[in-house]
C-alpha cells in the first residue's frame, strides 16, 4: 500500500523496480553506520586477473559506471567491463578482498550473482575448530564470505559460481580435517536429540568406569595407603583408566586430526592433559613420579559430562527451529478424480485441491475454493483470535482449521511455503555473526597455541627456576588440593595438565551464537523475523524510528469515522440511505460506507438507476426518492442546498478527514467522514518508543495536513510529508546524519529504497504477504507494538551477549594464571572448564524469561 499523491509512474517504480533496488544497494553505505557491515572472513585475490559476472547492465553507460566503481577499489590496477558477455575483467595489483569488489558493484546499483551454500560440518568440537574450518573455506578462490556456527554445526558460504563450486568447498573442509556435506534447508528436528542421547551414553559409561577408580583412590588420598600394595594399586589405576579414556576416543581422534593438519583445538588440550596424566602410571614403576592415571580418567569423565550438559543446553537453545519444523502437516487429503486421496505432504503440487476437515492442520499455503471456517493463525501471526476464512481468501500452511470443512487450492508447496521461509530465515539468522563477535574470534584464533605455549612454559619454569615457583605454590597451601611438598617434576606436571584442561575457548565461541539462537527463536515465535545477527545488533543502537504512514501507521483502507446527521434526521437513516446508494460503487469511500452499514447489521434497501458521477459522487433511486452522496457541488447540481452542512464539513475537513454529504428527496440528511485511521496499537507503540528514548518520525508521500493529523493522533514527534518513494531514502539519509542509526518501518514494497538505506529496514506485513526479501526485520503481525518488541528483544539479546563475553574472558583471564602457579588440581580444573561453557549456554537460555 502506498501513500496518497503518488503518481502512476511512481507506483510502477515502487512495484517493479524497488524490490531490485534492495538487492542493488545492500550492503548499506558505511559512512552513516556506527560499525561497518563486513564479512567475518574475507578472501583476498592475489596479484592476478579476475573475471566477475555482472547483472543489471542495460547499456554502455552502465558498463562504464561499473568500470569506474571497480577501478576505485584500493588495489585494483584496472577494470574492463564487457556489456555483451556481462562480465568484468579486473587486474589486481595487490591483495584485494573479493567482498570489496562485490560491494563496489552493488553500491553502483548493479549486482554480482553470489550463490549461498549451507554445509553440515561434522567433527567440530570447539570454537577453535569452527575458526579453522572458517579459515579453510575463506581460503578457497571465489569465496566471498564464510561463516561457521559451532552451535548449529553448519557453515554458510557465499561464493561466485565458476570461480568456486560446492565440491571445492567440501574438499577444503576435508583438507582441514573435518567432514562436510550439503545441508538441507531445514535441519532434521531429531538431530539435536540424537547428539544429546549419544553424549549422555558416553558420559554414563565414563562415570561407570571412573567411580571404581575414585573409590579405590580414597584410602591413598586420605590416609596415604595404596591398597593392597603399591604395585597392585598402580597397575589397577592403569587398567581401569584405559577403558574410561577409550570412551572419549572421539576426543583423541579430533586432536590427532588437528595435529595432522597443523592446527590445534580444544580436544588437543584435553588429549594432551589426559595423556600426560595417564603416562605417569607406567612411569611410576621406573621413576619416583606419582601415578596420575586415575586422574586422567576423572578428567575425561568431567570432560564428557561437560559435553553432554553443553549438548543438552544447545538443544534447548535451538528448540525454536524444531518447534517450527514440527508445526507442519505430514499428509494432505488431495482430490484426485473426484475422490479424496491421502498423500505425503511432499507429494502435494501447486494447483492440487485439498480437503481440510475441522481440527486438522492446513497442509500448505493456498486459497479457499469452497467452505467457510475460522482458522487459528497464531503460529504465523501471533494473533490469538481465529480468523474467518471464505472462498477467495488465502490460508497459511500449518495453521489449524477449527470448525468448518474447507477445500483449498495449493498455491505454494515445499520450500516456497510461508513456514519454510520462516524456518529458513531463522536458520540464516542463527548461523550469522555479529560485529561484537569479532573480538572473540580474534582471541579464539590464537587461544589454543597460546595455551600450549603456557603449559610448556610452566614445565620449563619448574625445571629452570623451581625456587621461584615453590613460594607461589606454598602461598596456595590453604587450598586442600594444593600440596607444596611434592617434588618439582610432579608439581610441574600437575600445573601443566591443569593449564591444558582449564583453558576454555568454547565459552568464547558459544557466547554469541547461543544468544543469537535463542533471541532469533523467540522472535520467530512472536512473529518477528530477523534476517541476521548484524541487523539484531544494529536494532539495539537505533536512535530514530521512521515510519511510512499508509498501511504502516494506518490500517491502509478508509473507514467511516464520523456520522453527522442534519437536524431532525436519525443517524441510522443517514447511514442506511448512503449505503443503499453506494452499493453499486467501486470507489473506496463508497465501500467504506457499505462496510460500516454491514458491520452495524443494517438491512440495506435496494437501489435503482445507479449513476456514478466522476470526481463528484453517486446518484441512485432508493425507496422512490433520489439519493445523492458526494461533494457539495454534486448536491448543488441536483438542487439540494448544502449550506446546512457547511459547518460540519469544515470541521471534518479540518481534521484531515474526507467528508461526503448525503441528501434524499431534495433535502440534506447529513455528512459522513471517511479516513484511513491509525491502527489500534499505534499510539501505545509510539508512547513505548518515546519512553525508550527514541525519536519518531513519519516519512510519507501524503499531504502535510493529513500526515500532521495522524502524527498528532498517535503522538509522533516529527512529520516529513509529500515525499515521493525515491525521495524517502534521502530523508532517511538526512535523519542518519542528524541523529545516528535509523530504523525505517514500511510495507516492504514501495518503501524498498528507504528500507535499504536505513541501518535497519523493518517490513511490516501480515500472513503470506510479508516481504521477507525486502527487509532486515519482518514483522509478520501488522501491529506496531511488534516494533517495540523487536527493539526490546535486540537489547535483551545483547545484554546477554555482553554478559557471556565478559564471563568467558574473565574466566580464562583468572583461571589460567591460577593453574599455571599450581593452585588448580587437574580434576578441579576440568570441572571448572566444563562449568564455564555450560554457564554461557544456560545464560543464553535465560533470555526466554526476559520481558519483551
Amino acid at each position: 500500500m502506498g501513500d496518497g499523491g503518488v503518481s502512476s509512474a511512481r507506483a510502477d517504480y515502487c512495484v517493479v523496480v524497488a524490490p531490485l533496488v534492495v538487492r542493488a544497494v545492500r550492503p548499506k553505505p558505511e559512512p552513516t553506520m556506527v560499525w561497518k557491515k563486513n564479512y567475518t572472513r574475507r578472501t583476498t585475490m592475489p596479484h592476478s586477473r579476475l573475471s566477475l559476472p555482472i547483472r543489471g547492465m542495460t547499456c554502455a553507460s552502465c558498463a562504464a559506471h561499473v568500470e569506474r566503481a571497480l577501478a576505485r577499489v584500493p588495489g585494483v590496477a584496472s577494470a574492463e567491463v564487457n556489456l555483451a558477455t556481462e562480465r568484468a575483467t579486473v587486474d589486481l595489483g595487490e591483495d584485494v578482498p573479493l567482498s570489496s569488489l562485490v560491494r563496489a558493484v552493488r553500491d553502483a546499483g548493479y549486482d554480482v550473482p553470489v550463490e549461498t551454500l549451507t554445509l553440515a560440518i561434522s567433527g567440530m568440537t570447539c570454537a577453535s575448530c569452527a575458526a579453522h574450518v572458517e579459515a579453510a573455506l575463506a581460503g578457497v578462490a571465489g569465496v566471498v564470505a564464510a561463516t561457521v556456527n559451532l552451535t548449529t554445526g553448519r557453515a554458510t558460504v557465499a561464493f561466485l559460481p565458476g570461480l568456486a563450486e560446492p565440491s571445492d568447498l567440501i574438499s577444503a573442509v576435508a583438507a582441514a580435517g573435518y567432514e562436510a556435506h550439503p545441508a538441507d534447508a531445514v535441519a532434521p528436528p531429531d538431530e539435536a536429540e540424537r547428539r544429546t542421547r549419544e553424549s549422555r551414553l558416553r558420559m554414563r559409561l565414563a562415570w561407570a568406569l571412573t567411580v571404581p577408580i575414585i573409590l579405590w583412590m580414597i584410602p591413598d588420598m586420605f590416609w596415604g595407603v595404596m591398597w593392597p600394595t603399591p604395585a597392585a594399586f598402580n597397575a589397577g589405576m592403569i587398567l581401569l583408566a584405559l577403558p574410561a579414556l577409550a570412551v572419549g576416543h572421539r576426543t583423541y581422534r579430533s586432536a590427532l586430526a588437528a595435529v595432522r593438519h597443523r592446527s590445534a583445538n580444544m580436544d588437543t588440550l584435553i588429549a594432551l592433559g589426559t595423556t600426560v596424566s595417564f603416562l605417569t602410571g607406567p612411569a611410576s614403576f621406573f621413576t619416583p613420579l606419582a601415578n596420575y592415571a586415575g586422574v586422567a580418567a576423572m578428567i575425561m569423565a568431567f570432560h564428557l559430562t561437560g559435553r553432554h550438559v553443553e549438548e543438552t543446553a544447545k538443544g534447548r537453545a535451538s528448540r525454536a527451529i524444531r518447534r517450527l519444523v514440527e508445526l507442519g502437516a505430514n499428509t494432505a487429503r488431495v482430490l484426485r478424480e473426484g475422490a479424496e486421496v491421502e498423500v505425503p505432504i511432499e507429494a502435494v503440487q501447486v494447483g492440487d485441491m485439498i480437503v481440510v476437515r475441522p481440527g486438522e492442520k492446513i497442509p500448505t499455503d493456498g486459497v479457499v475454493i469452497e467452505g467457510e471456517s475460522a482458522v487459528d493463525e497464531s503460529m504465523a501471526t501471533g494473533e490469538s483470535m481465529p480468523v474467518e476464512k471464505r472462498p477467495g481468501q488465502e490460508v497459511i500452511g500449518a495453521t489449524v482449521n477449527q470448525d468448518g470443512l474447507l477445500t483449498i487450492r495449493a498455491t505454494r508447496v515445499g520450500r516456497e511455503t510461508f513456514l519454510s521461509q520462516v524456518i529458513r530465515l531463522v536458520e540464516e539468522a542463527q548461523g550469522s555473526k555479529v560485529p561484537i563477535q569479532e573480538l572473540a574470534d580474534r582471541v579464539t584464533a590464537i587461544f589454543v597455541p597460546l595455551i600450549l605455549a603456557l603449559a610448556l612454559l610452566t614445565i620449563l619454569l619448574w625445571i629452570v627456576a623451581p625456587g621461584a615457583m615453590r613460594p607461589l605454590v606454598t602461598a596456595g597451601s590453604f587450598l586442600p588440593w594444593v600440596n607444596p611438598d611434592l617434588g618439582p617434576i610432579p608439581l610441574a606436571l600437575l600445573s601443566a595438565v591443569a593449564v591444558l584442561v582449564i583453558a576454555c575457548p568454547c565459552a568464547l565461541g558459544l557466547a554469541t551464537p547461543t544468544a543469537l539462537m535463542v533471541g532469533s527463536g523467540i522472535g520467530a515465535e512472536r512473529g518477528i523475523l530477523i534476517r541476521s545477527g548484524e541487523a539484531l545488533q544494529a536494532l539495539r543502537a537505533v536512535r530514530v524510528v521512521a515510519f511510512d504512514k499508509t498501511g504502516t501507521i494506518t490500517k491502509g483502507q478508509p473507514e467511516v469515522t464520523d456520522l453527522v446527521p442534519a437536524a431532525g434526521v436519525a443517524t441510522a437513516d443517514l447511514l442506511r440511505m448512503a449505503a443503499a446508494a453506494e452499493q453499486g460503487s467501486e470507489h473506496p469511500l463508497g465501500k467504506a460506507i457499505v462496510r460500516r452499514a454491514g458491520a452495524e447489521g443494517m438491512t440495506i434497501p435496494r437501489a435503482r438507476e445507479f449513476q456514478a458521477v466522476r470526481g463528484k459522487g453517486v446518484i441512485a433511486q432508493v425507496d422512490g426518492q433520489e439519493v445523492v452522496v458526494g461533494s457539495r457541488y454534486l448536491l448543488a447540481e441536483r438542487g439540494v442546498d448544502p449550506s446546512p452542512l457547511a459547518e460540519a464539513l469544515r470541521q471534518l475537513e479540518g481534521e484531515a478527514k474526507t467528508a461526503v454529504l448525503v441528501a434524499a428527496g431534495g433535502r440534506p440528511l447529513g455528512a459522513i467522514a471517511v479516513a484511513d485511521t491509525p491502527k489500534e496499537d499505534a499510539s501505545r507503540a509510539i508512547e513505548e518508543l518515546r519512553r525508550m528514548g527514541l525519536h519518531t518520525v513519519i516519512v510519507t508521500g501524503d499531504n502535510r495536513r493529513t500526515a500532521a493529523a495522524i502524527a498528532r493522533e498517535v503522538g509522533i514527534a516529527e512529520v516529513r510529508a509529500e515525499v515521493l518513494p525515491d525521495g524517502k531514502a534521502g530523508e532517511v539519509r538526512r535523519l542518519q546524519e542528524a541523529f545516528g542509526l535509523v530504523a525505517f518501518v514500511g510495507d516492504g514494497i514501495n518503501d524498498a529504497p528507504a528500507l535499504a538505506q536505513a541501518d535497519v529496514g523493518i517490513a511490516i506485513g501480515t500472513g503470506t504477504d510479508i516481504a521477507i526479501e525486502a527487509s532486515d526485520v519482518t514483522l509478520v503481525r501488522g501491529e506496531l507494538t511488534s516494533v517495540v518488541q523487536a527493539i526490546r528483544l535486540s537489547r535483551a539479546t545483547f545484554r546477554v551477549i555482553r554478559q557471556n563475553l565478559f564471563w568467558a574472558l574473565a574466566y580464562n583471564v583468572v583461571m589460567i594464571p591460577l593453574a599455571l602457579i599450581g593452585w588448580m588440581h587437574p580434576i578441579l580444573a576440568e570441572a571448572t572448564m566444563a562449568t564455564s561453557s555450560v554457564s554461557v549456554v544456560t545464560n543464553s537460555i535465560r533470555l526466554r524469561r526476559a520481558r519483551i
